[in-house]
């Protein structure tokens, strides 16, 4: 069987993808991804990939869209005012990639399509070709809601293919049922993938006080700087944990001179670092988010844009994280996020739903029947 895996060029919508590609390949069906620019990340993974698009990013996109430079941070905009804005912005990157999508597809002689929700040409592509779609969430929110708008944003280009109306898409849920996803469908559990990189020798055991993992995913550090975590680094002095910093490559300068206990760190997959660390501090992300939970982490999170605040808003009423402004983030805070018994056993909780869920290769059956069971 011929799997295509589609997503716009953003890691926290394509890596939520690769276990899953990586399960059905192991059962030997040929997988290949399309994507536009960049293509490094999925080179990374070790799939062949073909590029698609005409090369503009999708921050690009945002900015024509806002009509003024793109910021990841919208702490005036409400949860549905950002994905409105997301769905516009995710739209319009999309419109170059459906001529591509629809060569490869039909060139390669996809039997599935499985895509993400934020890439808008998939499921037009799967309706004109009669081919099965199947939607890879990547978080806590509903992808068929979001398709669901991008395709609101593509009515001439359904129109001009012919196509009466996008293609209906099977959800893969990488989220227990009590945290979201898409009612229906398929669910697994969440396998982190973040990743190639170097792990230091020191990271491979725990340390002699709690550890405290400081991330600001794939993108807001490098579109925003480290802002966000500024007042953390100021209160963690006082807090008895060490405080490592994920940042990637951005530049902790600016965030001046660092108390002792608050370690900047070279890019590590996050999976790894979490592994021996005893909380985690992010901004809600989806894959932060869902690494913390596969390791049964307390989390605070500190949202800022995109899907944050809804993310932060669930977990929470989970129990299993605390929510908090990035400005209103203090010492009493940081050490309640390390020490509370109650915190520390919903993460617990979460992490035992989301191993009870059966793992990509033991759904790849059901991903298989969306082809073989066709009429």
């Amino acid at each position: 069987m011929r799997i295509l895996f589609t997503g716009p060029a953003a890691p926290s919508h394509v890596f939520p993808m690769v276990p899953t590609a990586q399960a059905v390949r192991a059962a030997g069906h040929e997988v290949l991804f399309a994507s536009p620019q960049p293509l490094e990340p999925l080179r990374q993974t070790g799939f062949p990939v073909v590029e698609i698009g005409d090369g503009r990013s999708v921050r690009d996109a945002f900015e024509e869209i806002v009509g003024t430079e793109a910021h990841y941070a919208q702490p005036d905009l409400t949860q549905a005012e950002i994905l409105e804005i997301g769905a516009a912005a995710f739209a319009l990157a999309s419109r170059s990639t459906v001529d591509d999508l629809l060569a490869v597809a039909a060139g390669w002689d996809a039997q599935l399509i499985v895509h993400d929700s934020c890439l808008a040409s998939a499921q037009l592509v799967a309706a004109k070709l009669g081919i099965p779609a199947a939607l890879q969430n990547f978080g806590l929110s509903s992808g068929l809601e979001m398709a669901a708008a991008l395709a609101a944003h593509f009515t001439d280009l359904y129109e001009k293919h012919g196509v009466a109306a996008p293609a209906g898409s099977t959800p893969l849920n990488i989220v227990p049922a009590s945290l979201g996803g898409d009612p229906g469908g398929l669910r697994m559990r969440y396998v982190p993938y973040n990743g190639g990189g170097v792990v230091p020798a020191a990271l491979l055991h725990r340390g002699t006080r709690p550890r405290v993992a400081v991330t600001l995913g794939t993108v807001l550090a490098g579109v925003d700087g480290l802002d966000a975590i500024a007042p953390l680094v100021a209160a963690a002095a006082e807090v008895d944990a060490e405080f490592l910093l994920a940042v990637g490559d951005a530049d902790p300068a600016g965030l001046g001179s660092l108390p002792a206990n608050v370690h900047p760190l070279p890019w590590v997959p996050l999976a790894e670092l979490l592994r021996v660390c005893d909380a985690v501090v992010h901004h809600g992300g989806s894959g932060s988010t869902l690494t913390g939970m596969q390791a049964g982490l307390p989390q605070l999170l500190l949202p800022q844009g995109a899907d944050n605040f809804m993310v932060a808003d669930a977990m929470a009423a989970y129990g299993a994280g605390l929510r908090s402004s990035s400005a209103d983030v203090d010492t009493a805070l940081l050490t309640r996020l390390v020490t509370d018994p109650d915190l520390r056993a919903a993460a617990t909780r979460l992490r035992a739903e989301n191993d009870a869920l059966p793992t990509p290769a033991a759904v790849v059956p059901d991903i298989e029947a969306l082809v073989t069971a066709r009429p």
